[in-house]
């Protein structure tokens, strides 16, 4: 019989989507309001690799992360997704963008091993949390690299999203060397 632990905390991400530079601003303000201090903030990237986003967002898109100081239990990243399409939602409602959602907030999380978005979407390969929430392993830690599955999002397999990540991990390990 397995021992069982205490997982690890682990480092919460949120990625920002938006064609609108406020939003990520607005975004970060109201992360940080949550969830504390921002530990590690990626440049604005462009969103190129589809155009899934385009009817719903608009066009030229950008995408940044933000990873918080404060580490998280990986049981409570179902909260910050409900959080987070609650803030989706205040910020259409709150200003005027011809399209129908100015901003797209996708928390996950980062362990030693792995990155881990939470969706509303099943899928094959997602595993129910709770309250329509579920999770996927989108890229997982092996050598000295990342490495993606069949379902990782062809963004998620860019070298400068994943430089960000080894940056975050790295972060995220030094807190548990130090803890």
């Amino acid at each position: 019989m397995g021992q069982l632990t205490e997982h690890k905390p682990v480092l919460l991400v949120v990625a920002v989507t938006s064609r609108n530079l406020a939003a990520f601003d607005w975004s970060a303000a109201r992360a940080e309001g949550i969830w504390g201090p921002i530990a590690k903030r990626s440049p604005l990237f462009d969103f190129t690799e589809t155009e899934y986003y385009e009817k719903s967002m608009g066009q030229d898109l950008k995408k940044q992360f933000l990873a918080f100081e404060k580490l998280i239990d990986p049981a409570a990243i179902a909260d910050t997704k409900q959080v987070s399409n609650d803030w989706e939602a205040q910020y259409a409602r709150e200003n005027s963008f011809p399209e129908p959602r100015p901003v797209n907030i996708d928390p996950g999380y980062i362990s030693e091993a792995k990155l881990v978005l939470v969706t509303t979407k099943d899928r094959d390969h997602r595993i129910y949390l709770r309250d329509g929430i579920f999770a996927e392993v989108t890229l997982h830690f092996r050598g000295r690299g990342w490495t993606h599955a069949r379902w990782t999002y062809p963004d998620y397999q860019r070298a400068d999203f994943q430089d960000f990540f080894t940056e975050c991990r790295t972060w995220l390990r030094e807190r548990h060397r130090t803890a």
